[in-house]
């Protein structure tokens, strides 16, 4: 009775905490393709996995952050999904590459020419996105999901430090600190150069090397012989004296 009792309470226990954790995995995200650095350009995926049981995903909209704006913004093609790229005029024009932005793009949204996300399923959506800002440590993507039962579910509240997640959350891209490009770039000359430099001096020492080797080998190889034939010489003259006595 006692062990039925531990595994029932076990089992509540389990199913407790499968219901607590399932929102989680539930939400749409967005994750890099290995880093997402400030400064620099990324290509990141938008997660979107299927919810409900008796409904399939068939159209995704994601905002892009008006008050950090990316110059470039360009999703790859997803088969089974039109793909529309919205563009806004900007408060104030940013500069990239020397050039003045006047604007960017504010949100894509993919629909689903077939079935969509069914469920049971997630998709990637993935997107090539540039220049980071460098004065944020994150970007907040407001996302909008909507189901084949004409269900809309909004993605849109930003979580704050130190708070309980909200139920719905908006996707949120980490920034990575930006690497130090020059330094890594005078390093690299001078590993080139001391590589240059060193080259010869590694071929003349492996050169002498093996020479030494080869003089060393023929060395033994003669003291080998002569020990050789003294032990043959020794083994005859042994022989001889005992034959004689």
């Amino acid at each position: 009775m006692k062990v039925s009792r531990i595994a029932a309470a076990g089992a509540v226990a389990g199913t407790a905490v499968l219901a607590l954790s399932a929102p989680a995995f539930a939400h749409v995200t967005v994750q890099p393709e290995g880093e997402a650095a400030k400064g620099g350009y990324a290509v990141v995926n938008f997660k979107v996995p299927n919810e409900r049981d008796n409904a399939s995903t068939t159209k995704v909209e994601v905002s892009f952050p008006g008050d950090h704006p990316l110059a470039s913004v360009m999703p790859q093609p997803v088969q089974g999904w039109d793909i529309k790229v919205t563009k806004s005029t900007l408060d104030k024009p940013i500069e990239s590459h020397g050039r003045k932005i006047t604007e960017a793009v504010s949100k894509v949204t993919w629909t689903a020419d077939g079935d969509g996300i069914e469920p049971g399923f997630f998709q990637k959506f993935p997107v090539s996105v540039g220049a980071l800002p460098e004065d944020t440590d994150q970007l907040v993507f407001k996302a909008i999901q909507t189901y084949s039962n004409k269900e809309v579910v909004r993605w849109i509240e930003v979580p704050q430090e130190g708070q309980e997640e909200p139920e719905s959350p908006a996707p949120v891209l980490e920034l990575s600190e930006a690497e130090d490009d020059h330094a890594h770039g005078a390093s690299g000359a001078s590993s080139e150069e001391a590589s240059d430099d060193t080259a010869p001096a590694a071929e003349a020492s492996a050169s002498g090397s093996s020479d030494t080797t080869d003089t060393t080998a023929r060395v033994l190889g003669i003291v080998g012989i002569v020990v050789g034939a003294a032990g043959v010489a020794y083994g005859v003259l042994a022989g001889r004296r005992r034959g004689t006595v």
